[in-house]
């Protein structure tokens, strides 16, 4: 019965062994690192487009607030009555 357990343990462990080495030395075709490269370029391009949209919407706030500050939108002395329809 042990030496059953055990010839599994090792049928196993080796089984494992092999699908990682296989894995890995995919990685090192050409085709492996082309993959990598473009998993990792389409990655970067929606981390970018990401920050772009940040930035964007964190200029439109900013504009806004610099626009109220200066008077520029249109409310800096006017009355309330001005504006009511």
């Amino acid at each position: 019965m042990r030496r059953l357990f055990w010839l599994a343990l090792g049928g196993t462990m080796g089984a494992l062994v092999v699908r990682r080495l296989s894995a890995a030395a995919h990685k090192l075709t050409p085709g492996g690192i082309a993959e990598s490269l473009s998993a990792g370029l389409s990655q970067l391009a929606e981390a970018i487009g990401d920050f772009a949209g940040d930035v964007r919407t964190a200029m439109g706030e900013r504009e806004r607030e610099l626009r109220a500050g200066v008077g520029l939108d249109g409310q800096l002395g006017a009355k309330p009555e001005d504006f009511t329809a």
